[in-house]
């Protein structure tokens, strides 16, 4: 597993875009392409400062759980 998403999803889709949209698909598809716990970490980090929906955290959350299991 990568230790950091070097030129991965925060290059190409950073938190303040990706955290823009409020459709389902969009999100999941874009968190399922997080490949470490510091890029999740970002992403949770700036939905909190902007008070994004509890239910993005909450997948935010689920794929940092899931990372870890898988370290």
């Amino acid at each position: 597993m990568r230790s950091t998403d070097t030129g991965g999803i925060q290059e190409k889709l950073p938190p303040e875009k990706f955290l823009e949209t409020d459709h389902l698909r969009l999100i999941r598809a874009g968190v399922v392409c997080m490949h470490d716990i510091e890029t999740v970490r970002a992403y949770v980090v700036h939905g909190n400062q902007h008070q994004r929906p509890r239910w993005v955290l909450r997948l935010l959350a689920t794929r940092a759980a899931t990372l870890r299991e898988n370290e």
